[in-house]
């Protein structure tokens, strides 16, 4: 399943709609990506499907802040 491990996004449902205002249902995908991060606390890494949104946020913050902001235990 396309789901974030530590935010939990998934994919959303959406609408197409054409230039005569006709409406049609389709989903809009998250861009999920697997990593490893390293954490330091733990001395190892640790594999993880994240949305490229929480990646960025890791890079800032670590990935231990960002799980406890998140209310996430690794």
């Amino acid at each position: 399943m396309a789901k974030s491990d530590i935010t939990g996004k998934r994919k959303l449902k959406a609408q197409n709609v054409s230039h005569s205002n006709i409406k049609t249902k389709r989903w809009q995908n998250v861009n999920i990506q697997q990593r490893r991060v390293w954490v330091p606390e733990f001395g190892r890494f640790v594999t993880l499907k994240l949305t490229t949104r929480d990646i960025r946020s890791i890079d800032k913050l670590g990935v231990l802040e960002y799980a406890r902001r998140h209310n996430v235990s690794l």
